[in-house]
């Protein structure tokens, strides 16, 4: 057991990466089982694809409201206390929420705004997290820390996790969000753990939206992180637009039960799994510009077969596939946007980032939900095929930019 917890964190990593990976894995999972089991919820009381796609919509709203401030607090506070307190928040919401779930007093409204007060939390507790991590493990480390973070958060989040949260649904459907709730308690207890790092923060504050500036104006001015955050925005829009109503996709067209589609959402993670690996066997070979490119041309054909099948089996080793891709593009561009940015503004740069993408995914899940009342439930990916298409050739050239080497 020993020689197994050596492998996945070695000590190079540092003593505090031991209290943060724990607790990523354990409120992953958590999360994991409320991918199934959330949808599942919201399905339970409409099959309306636009309100299954109001319901992701709204848990990502924070992001385009708060996540630019979110990130010049994180640069501001003690990032520890800021998960700690997010972590806890969480923890109580969904606890309150899984309650009225097992009582049957949970109309569609209040479940709305769960997920917003969840996702206002998450705001906070992303930006700091990924701000402490930076401090917490030595930045020629950081590429196998985040190595091992993306892999954990797949392998809980996808692959085990959404099959217990079906499962767990169909015993109660308040039973998964209790389970969160514990998971974000444990998290918050680890965290509390990690070491307090003294940082220089300057005596004299200038305004919240000044800092929020800086962050932005820093971000514009480097090409490479600038690359990362527009492609993200655009694929996060293409992707959530396409998987916003992937539930009745599941049910509809694919002709699965609710148990079936947890263990579909987890044929992404079967190929996650590789993720790690096949990061560290190839990106010293190849560099994160192919792994890049090649990623691109991975996620525009996923979303064309995904568009043209009526087969489980193709669709679940489409989304395998895909799970190797998105490992492997997190861990490559969360690595290079880590390395290129000052630790006074890692919060900041990364809510301008995190705005692009959980903005994108807010964006995607609203419009796929509409495309998908309209046109049908294979139009979101149609869609999101040729928008790809056109990402791909525009950003080919600019991600030259970026790196993964720490200088």
């Amino acid at each position: 057991m020993r020689s197994l917890l050596s492998t996945v964190l070695p000590a190079e990593l540092g003593k505090d990466f031991r209290k943060i990976w724990p607790a990523t894995a354990i409120s992953n999972l958590g999360d994991g089982a409320m991918v199934a089991a959330g949808p599942l919820l919201v399905a339970s009381i409409t099959d309306q694809p636009a309100a299954v796609g109001a319901a992701a919509f709204i848990q990502q709203l924070p992001w385009l409201l708060f996540a630019l401030f979110s990130g010049a607090l994180a640069d501001r506070l003690d990032r520890r206390r800021m998960i700690i307190a997010a972590d806890t928040f969480r923890c109580v919401v969904l606890g309150a929420l899984g309650l009225a779930v097992l009582l049957h007093h949970s109309p569609l409204w209040a479940i709305y705004l769960t997920l917003f007060l969840l996702g206002t939390a998450e705001t906070l507790a992303d930006n700091a997290a990924s701000a402490l991590l930076v401090g917490a493990v030595p930045k020629t480390q950081l590429g196998k820390a985040n190595a091992r973070l993306f892999a954990t958060g797949t392998v809980l989040g996808q692959l085990g996790g959404p099959p217990i949260g079906a499962f767990l649904f169909a015993l109660g459907n308040g039973v998964p969000l209790v389970l969160d709730a514990v998971t974000f308690a444990a998290a918050a207890a680890l965290i509390s753990r990690v070491t307090s790092r003294p940082r220089d923060v300057p005596t004299v504050r200038t305004a919240l939206w000044t800092e929020v500036r800086e962050g932005i104006h820093w971000l514009w001015n480097h090409s490479g992180v600038r690359t990362l955050a527009w492609t993200i925005l655009v694929m996060n829009i293409t992707f959530c637009a396409a998987f916003a109503t992937w539930v009745l996709f599941a049910r509809e067209r694919l002709g699965l039960s609710d148990t079936q589609y947890g263990l579909l959402i987890s044929a992404g993670a079967i190929g996650a799994v590789a993720g790690m690996p096949v990061y560290h066997l190839l990106e010293p070979r190849f560099g994160s510009l192919t792994l890049l490119r090649v990623g691109l041309v991975i996620e525009t054909t996923v979303h064309l077969i995904l568009a043209l099948t009526r087969n489980p089996w193709v669709a679940g080793t489409t989304m395998a596939v895909f799970g190797v891709h998105a490992v492997v593009w997190g861990i490559v561009s969360t690595t290079a946007r880590q390395l290129a940015t000052p630790d006074a503004l890692l919060g900041r740069v990364n809510s301008v980032y995190m705005l692009a993408s959980v903005g994108g995914a807010a964006i995607g899940a609203l419009l796929g939900g509409l495309l998908a009342q309209r046109f049908g439930l294979t139009a979101p990916f149609a869609v999101a095929f040729v928008a790809m298409v056109a990402v791909t050739a525009v950003a080919w050239r600019p991600l030259r930019q970026v790196s993964v080497r720490a200088k």
